[in-house]
This record gives structure tokens, C-alpha cells and sequence, in this order.
């Protein structure tokens, strides 16, 4: 059984045109329509006007201007990887190993951090700034990290890094 109250409500979301009836149904509760009841008395309801509230959000527009590109592109003073050797080599043997990022100030709501490997995207977007690299080869790769925004679209990229991933051969 629906309470008057979740029945109002319910009613309330109807078009303003809409005529709502009130009545008493057979077990002496009382309950709403949007058609009379059939044989049993029933009063109409008058609803005041509902309120509107217009968003204060502002559209987004489906092109960025190139000068909102370019005030994106400084918005974080520190981008950087941590944690990669630069005067030795990385030793992984299994080529599995994490990265840091330093980001000033902290990432954003919506934004997210991708790895960029050898040139090419690697792994899944993140929000947390410490990443995976998993099973790479062995020798010499340059990595960088990314800031994407929801749609993918790169917001700013830190210097790429060079380093040497040194792995165990066993026969």
C-alpha cells in the first residue's frame, strides 16, 4: 500500500494541465488519482504552481577556445614522474614496476593521469598518482605522464624521462 504522501508526490510530478482527485477508497484510506473513482465521491485538488529553479551551471561549450586551451596547460605548476633511476638502470625482473607523480596543486575533480611509453598511451587513466607499469622489455624507454580531462583530451604532459629497465634472462 502507498502512503498519501509518496501518492501526492507521485502526482505532484504530473503535468501542471493535469486534474488530480482525492478520495477515500474502500478500506477508509485516503488516495489520490488522475481519473475519478468510480462510484465514490471525490474532491479535486488544487496544487500551487511549482517552483523552477535555473541552473547555474554554465554550458560546455563543444570547442575550446584556444586561449582556454592554453590557460589549462599552465594550471598545474608541478608535473612530474618520481621514483625512475636516471643514472642506473631499473632493475625489474619481471619488467613490473611503479612510478610517482608530483602534480601541484592536486588533480583535479574529473581529471585524470595516464602513462605515456615510448611515445604511445599506456594502461588505463588514474586518479591516484602512483602508477603500474607492467612486463616491459628490457633496454631503454621514455616515459612521460599526462593530465586528460574527461574526454580524453590531453590538458598538459610532463617531460619524458629516460631510463634503462634491466631484466634477468633466464635459459
Amino acid at each position: 500500500m502507498r502512503s498519501p504522501l509518496a501518492c501526492l508526490l507521485l502526482l505532484c510530478a504530473l503535468p501542471a494541465a493535469a486534474q488530480i482527485y482525492k478520495y477515500t477508497d474502500a478500506e477508509g484510506n485516503t488516495a489520490y488519482s488522475n481519473q475519478p473513482p468510480q462510484g465514490r465521491a471525490s474532491q479535486t485538488v488544487e496544487l500551487p504552481p511549482l517552483n523552477s529553479v535555473e541552473s547555474l551551471r554554465k554550458p560546455v561549450p563543444t570547442t575550446l577556445p584556444s586561449t582556454t586551451v592554453e590557460v589549462q596547460q599552465t594550471q598545474y605548476s608541478q608535473l612530474e614522474l618520481t621514483g625512475l633511476p636516471t643514472d642506473e638502470a631499473l632493475r625489474a625482473n619481471n619488467g613490473t614496476f611503479d612510478v610517482g607523480v608530483a602534480i601541484v596543486p592536486r588533480l583535479r575533480s574529473g581529471d585524470r593521469l595516464r602513462l605515456v611509453l615510448d611515445g604511445e598511451p599506456y594502461g588505463q587513466p588514474s586518479n591516484v598518482p602512483r602508477l603500474q607499469l607492467v612486463n616491459v622489455d628490457r633496454g631503454e624507454h621514455g616515459l612521460a605522464v599526462q593530465v586528460i580531462d574527461a574526454r580524453e583530451a590531453v590538458i598538459q604532459q610532463s617531460a619524458t624521462v629516460t631510463f634503462t629497465v634491466q631484466r634477468v634472462h633466464l635459459p
